[in-house]
């Protein structure tokens, strides 16, 4: 039986976490309401930034940026693994504010701040390898060679559904190449942001001589975000959210020539082959599906399978289904928490109407009455079989729905998989060496991440997380993603007397 919260305790217990968090009572009085999707009420209010304070934050984090860029890498990596241990004496605290703001079951709000102390000890490493290249050069006594240098002022505009990991894999990165931050939080989840930038100044204070706004937050809507955008002094813009932000930031960028790490839609598949452990399969495409109440970029949307399994496989899949807890995402067994609002609801709602309307079968995907609750939305996750890959399929609805198909043909199969606009995530089931190779080749997937064997979700922080298409192409966390923090400049030096030049020009004067 599902267990709801009960309407208003969360207020009180949001200001007490944020009071052994650090944040400053100051910063929670003003405008900007924060409502908490688990029971759909307002925990707090909190001032917004301006246009003139947003003016003045980036300018604080440029002076910022001056001075942090001449200190040597090891020791910015070490205000890092002094964030890191901050992270983890604060782990629960902040965790359990996850879950009142973002609506995540404890595990996975416990989980996203695992990912930030992963991400910090990952850059402490990083910070004694920002490495360069040795070249080999046709001059003689010549030395040529490539350096890498801190960019500038980074922006961070995160979405409310990682609301604390995503700035993590920004800012990790950035502080130990020498950059600064400045931090656009969604609107809907700016408590957690305040928690963070609270505990990033713990930090700070036991390393000392941290300058002034090397950590920056701007709480705001739209118009403070495109100030971040739109300013010439922020060189590098990481910007995670829905595709249509993304054609909106990404030609603001362009135009005045800075860099986009643009992680955006995602409508991830998963293709289930005849040779696939059923058991293994169907405990990742539940957690995959259902997980995060669908509202993970990441999320599997998609399900490929077998002509010659498809019915075993539903036969599993719907028991799964029908028997997941929805309901208080901090209570014991719960595996589904809320929506985060009416609007994704809604979408919800419309995208399984349409799909009834092309031909599919709906199980599951109603509201979940709370009582008392008649402003949170809790759902049931929907299992939606289609008969063929329709439009409504190839959009991505931000929502526990998961499509599925049917195929006879492997290379039909990886087609579907790869007939959409987005290119996020995907992943195989099979045992089968030849289809699992075939999958993550240059003819397979066409995706930034390819599993086998496992669900969509996204990569550990030693692997750079992005995609391609419509996801925008940018990549975060580990591999060699420290690059787009940085500026690289090529070096020639000439420690001889004479002067060669290169492919043989000759240029004598006198």
């Amino acid at each position: 039986m599902s267990t709801f919260p009960r309407p208003g305790t969360l207020a009180a217990e949001a200001r007490a976490l944020l009071d052994r968090l650090g944040v400053p009572a100051a910063a929670l009085s003003g405008s900007l309401s924060v409502r908490s999707p688990l029971t759909g009420e307002t925990i707090a209010s909190i001032a917004e930034t301006d246009a003139a304070g947003a003016t003045a934050a980036i300018g604080q984090a440029h002076e910022a940026f001056l001075a942090w860029r001449a200190i040597p890498g090891p020791r910015r990596g070490e205000l890092v693994r002094l964030l890191g241990e901050e992270l983890r004496a604060s782990k629960a605290d902040l965790g359990r504010l996850v879950t009142i703001e973002a609506g995540k079951i404890t595990s996975e709000g416990l989980g996203e701040v695992q990912e930030m102390i992963d991400i910090c000890d990952y850059a402490v490493g990083l910070s004694r390898q920002l490495q360069g290249l040795t070249i080999a050069t046709e001059r003689p006594d010549h030395r040529m060679m490539e350096t890498w240098h801190p960019i500038g002022v980074v922006g961070v505009i995160s979405a409310f559904n990682f609301p604390v990991a995503v700035w993590s894999w920004n800012a990790a990165l950035a502080f130990v190449c020498g950059d600064s931050v400045v931090w656009k939080p969604s609107e809907k989840t700016p408590l957690t942001a305040l928690a963070v930038q609270a505990i990033f100044e713990k930090a700070c204070a036991r390393f000392g001589g941290v300058p002034a706004g090397l950590s920056t937050l701007l709480i705001g809507g739209k118009a403070v975000g495109e100030a971040l955008v739109d300013d010439k002094r922020v060189p590098v813009v990481s910007a995670t959210g829905s595709t249509a932000m993304g054609r909106a930031v990404g030609p603001r960028l362009a135009a005045r020539f800075a860099r986009p790490i643009l992680e955006l839609g995602g409508n991830n598949a998963a293709i289930v082959c005849p040779s696939a452990d059923l058991d293994l399969a169907v405990r990742a495409i539940a957690f995959a599906a259902m997980g995060t109440a669908g509202q993970r970029c990441t999320t599997l949307r998609r399900l490929i399978v077998h002509e010659s399994i498809y019915d075993a496989l539903l036969a599993r899949l719907k028991p799964a289904y029908a028997s997941v807890k929805v309901g208080d995402p901090g209570a014991e067994g719960t595996l589904i928490g809320p929506l985060v609002d009416a609007a994704a609801f809604a979408g919800m709602q419309r995208a399984l109407e349409a799909a009834k309307a092309q031909g599919g079968t709906v199980t599951g995907g109603a509201r979940v009455t709370a009582e008392g609750l008649p402003e949170a939305y809790y759902v049931r996750p929907a299992l939606v079989e289609m008969p063929g890959q329709t439009e409504v399929v190839k959009e991505e609805t931000f929502a526990p729905i998961l499509y599925v198909m049917r195929y006879s043909d492997f290379d039909a199969a990886i087609a579907l998989q790869n007939d959409v606009p987005q290119g996020l995530s995907s992943s195989i089931f099979t045992n089968d060496l030849r289809e699992a190779e075939r999958f993550v080749s240059v003819t397979g997937s066409d995706c930034g991440i390819a599993n086998v064997n496992i669900g969509p979700s996204g990569a550990e922080i030693g692997g750079a997380f992005g995609g391609e298409k419509e996801t925008g192409g940018g990549r975060e966390a580990g591999s060699d993603s420290w690059k787009a923090y940085m500026r690289r400049a090529t070096n020639t030096v000439n420690y001889g007397r004479t002067l060669p030049l290169a492919q043989g020009v000759t240029f004598d004067v006198g």
